[in-house]
């Protein structure tokens, strides 16, 4: 051992080339080329590779920490649009319920809109008819007023009326003329006022019975509504009642006016609703005032019709005018149950049609109501 230190304390420690311990990748390790003073030439070079090591680390360090920011705005951004989703379904769901209850609300307003027709239609009918009563009394009691008075004139001190007198007619007759007689006028307005207050029979109550067939054939074309006419629901309906409630005289504006009414163009309207030129009278309009443009009959024609924009009028009787009406009113419900505006039993909607077919049947058989 002593010698050992002998030899170590001969020999001084070399002063030679200082390395790193981590090498950078790319660096070649050069061979050591001896033992060099301190100040040598490798002292720069090896400084300059530590300074591309501790880039190299801090450029790597770096990239990490921006991918690691990336990944959080990535997922920020994947939580927004999850938020954004569930709000645009929300909303979708409020926007459908919305639409849900405007189709129900639109059913119901068209459904009440139409018995308040129905009602006031029948309020209308009813007094009507209660005005035609009492136009026939007051017709009635001025008549036996006018006859009075004829009586009361006719009759004086000189020449007494043996009418209002009877104690002055002779004993056979008085016995036969039971209390105070009349003139024939006054005597036949009393009857006639009398069989019009006799009370009328009870109606009998309306009995209705569905059909087989045709509640069947409604069924079919209400699973899936359509206006096409080759259904056997509407082929039906042509052939009984549209065709021939549309069967006029004039074959060729027949036509177009059946045309109109399905496609919904056609226009009706008073015919002192508008002054049309002198001018352009003769030119666009056919018929007249005292002749009907469809059946070509001398008629009072109150109303005409326009078939689209074509600006065309024709003058229409109140026969023709009641036999149009009942087919635009057949095809405007029909158009409604195809919408969904109609929310009502399938065995309401049937009678309600039927209602609209029986209309149809009266009108070309030429019964209408007086008011047209």
């Amino acid at each position: 051992s002593q010698v050992s230190f002998e030899e170590e304390s001969q020999n001084p420690p070399a002063v030679g080339h200082w390395k790193p311990l981590m090498p950078s990748k790319g660096d070649k390790e050069e061979p050591e080329t001896g033992c060099q003073d301190a100040g040598g030439v490798d002292e720069p070079q090896s400084t300059e590779q530590l300074n591309v090591s501790r880039l190299r680390s801090s450029s790597v360090e770096i990239r990490e920490k921006g991918s690691e920011f990336l990944k959080d705005e990535l997922h920020k951004a994947q939580k927004e649009l999850k938020l954004k989703d569930k709000e645009c379904e929300r909303l979708s769901k409020v926007r459908e319920q919305l639409e849900q209850e405007l189709e129900e609300l639109t059913a119901s307003l068209f459904e009440e809109a139409h018995k308040m027709v129905r009602e006031a239609n029948t309020k209308q009918a009813a007094a009507e008819k209660q005005l035609r009563e009492a136009r026939g009394k007051i017709d009635m009691l001025q008549a036996e007023v006018t006859a009075l008075k004829t009586l009361v004139i006719t009759s004086t001190p000189s020449s007494p009326n043996r009418e209002l007198h009877p104690q002055l007619q002779s004993p056979s007759k008085a016995g036969f003329r039971k209390g105070h007689g009349r003139n024939k006028s006054t005597s036949s307005a009393m009857v006639s006022a009398a069989s019009q207050n006799v009370a009328p029979e009870p109606v009998s109550r309306e009995c209705k019975e569905v059909d087989s067939i045709l509640f069947a054939e409604f069924q079919a074309w209400k699973e899936s509504p359509t206006l096409d006419k080759s259904c056997s629901f509407l082929d039906r309906i042509y052939r009984e009642d549209v065709g021939p409630c549309l069967d006029f005289t004039k074959q060729e504006l027949s036509e177009l006016v059946r045309v109109a009414v399905e496609q919904n163009t056609l226009t009706i309207e008073p015919v002192a609703s508008q002054t049309v030129p002198e001018g352009k009278v003769a030119a666009e309009e056919c018929g007249g005032p005292k002749k009907c443009a469809l059946s070509g009959l001398p008629r009072t024609c109150k109303h005409r019709i326009m078939l689209g924009d074509s600006g065309n009028y024709y003058y229409i009787s109140p026969s023709c005018r009641a036999r149009i009406t009942a087919v635009c009113n057949f095809f405007t419900y029909i158009r409604y149950i195809q919408q969904g505006l109609v929310r009502q039993d399938v065995e309401l909607m049937y009678w309600e049609v039927m209602r609209l077919r029986r209309e149809m049947s009266l009108a070309k058989l030429g019964f209408y109501p007086s008011e047209m």
